[in-house]
């Protein structure tokens, strides 16, 4: 489908702004919504040829919608991607954009460190379907093809993780899929297209959970996957068949927040960076991670493969779990929420929240201890944030 001013050769932030569905004959400024489940034919030709894939025209919003359209284009023009599909959650996304390409007997290698709910997908729902998932671990990536296997098909990773925020040598990996013929699938959703392209570095895929920065606000769920014309065409075609596709609504929504995501990660990494080095000197923090902080472990990698560090910060709270749970309930101004990439600072407790439902043991062997706390950086004014956490970490050491 169709787009106006999306020239390849334009800036991030000028194909955010001016790739846009082409105008009706009301000569629009502001894109409109389309709400609509269905799209009208000129005849019965026209309809059958449409149906059959002969002709390329919308036909109904459960395959794609022209909201649908604009927020996949410019992800797919910010991932130097051939082509995208966007789906009703993050997660929608993550499913989708591997169910499609496996079959019975298939084996994925993934990092140990990733979101909940996808750990939860490879390790309890794909080998009731005969898909296994090996695990590598972050402090031995350089072993990961150890852990290929004649049937594996897949190398999964996330960079930074969610919620350990480490970060991955994508490049290394790149060419480890390349060697071995896997299909290389990145989440990029701590990153965002602005700050990190994993495409150029090697990936087959890009996932992205637009309900995190890409929205910025907390409003809408949505997800988008982008890569490969050849895999993509498969995941559309899986995704329009089970419905997973994205509401009208939150696609327009998504898309506007697209306009303003360069100026809000700014100020995201630059609040970001400025609570990280507070909490580092902090007496009660008894670990931090974040990727622009020269004490990160893979602060090169992040340093050579990202624009700038991201709005995630994971520490660790001396005292261990009531220590954390103190601290947690002394807040005042950040929310307590799981969510992330709001506009509001959001604090998260991961080991009982987002990944409450992993193994204990793979808890430990992950890094996401009692005391973990994923600090999502917001807009306000860093004053107001330290002071925040300043009295909640002062509770909590009492």
């Amino acid at each position: 489908m169709s787009t106006i001013n999306n020239e390849e050769g334009c800036c991030f932030e000028t194909q955010a702004i001016r790739t846009q569905t082409e105008r009706s004959q009301y000569n629009e400024h502001s894109t409109p919504l389309y709400l609509t489940s269905s799209f009208v034919f000129d005849d019965a030709e026209n309809m059958r040829a449409v149906f059959a894939e002969e002709v390329e025209q919308y036909s109904y919003s459960r395959f794609t919608n022209p909201n649908q359209t604009e927020l996949v284009e410019k992800i797919r023009l910010f991932e130097k991607a051939e082509a995208g599909y966007a789906f009703a959650t993050g997660m929608a996304a993550v499913y989708c954009s591997l169910f499609p390409l496996l079959k019975t007997g298939d084996h994925i290698v993934s990092c140990s460190n990733i979101f909940g709910s996808t750990r939860s997908l490879f390790s309890n729902m794909f080998p009731e379907w005969g898909v296994e998932t090996s695990y590598f671990d972050l402090n031995q990536v350089y072993d990961v093809e150890q852990l290929i296997r004649p049937n594996t098909k897949i190398l999964f990773a996330e960079s930074p993780t969610n919620p350990g925020v480490d970060v991955l040598d994508l490049a290394f990996l790149g060419e480890i899929a390349k060697k071995h013929n896997l299909i290389f699938i990145v989440d990029n959703t701590f990153a965002t297209p602005y700050l990190q392209n994993p495409i150029p570095l090697g990936a087959h895929i890009v996932i992205h959970s637009a309900t995190k920065l890409i929205d910025g606000q907390g409003r809408a769920c949505g997800g988008v996957t982008v890569g490969y014309q050849e895999y993509i065409q498969k995941i559309y075609v899986f995704a329009r068949t089970i419905g997973s596709s994205i509401s009208p609504f939150n696609a327009w929504v998504l898309s506007k927040s697209l306009e303003t995501l360069a100026v809000r990660v700014d100020r995201h990494c630059e609040n970001a960076l400025t609570i990280a080095e507070y909490l580092e000197r902090h007496p009660a923090v008894e670990f931090i991670k974040y990727p622009f902080l020269p004490s990160h472990p893979q602060y090169e990698i992040a340093k050579k493969q990202m624009k700038q560090g991201g709005n995630i910060i994971a520490f660790g709270i001396k005292g261990g779990l009531d220590a954390g749970k103190a601290f947690l309930n002394a807040l005042q101004l950040c929310s307590r929420s799981a969510n992330l990439g709001d506009s509001r600072t959001i604090v998260t407790h991961p080991a009982s929240t987002t990944h409450s439902k992993v193994p204990a043991e793979e808890k430990i062997a992950t890094g996401i201890t009692d005391n973990l706390i994923r600090l999502s950086v917001g807009l306000e004014n860093t004053k107001d944030i330290i002071r925040d956490l300043e009295q909640a970490l002062s509770t909590a050491i009492k």
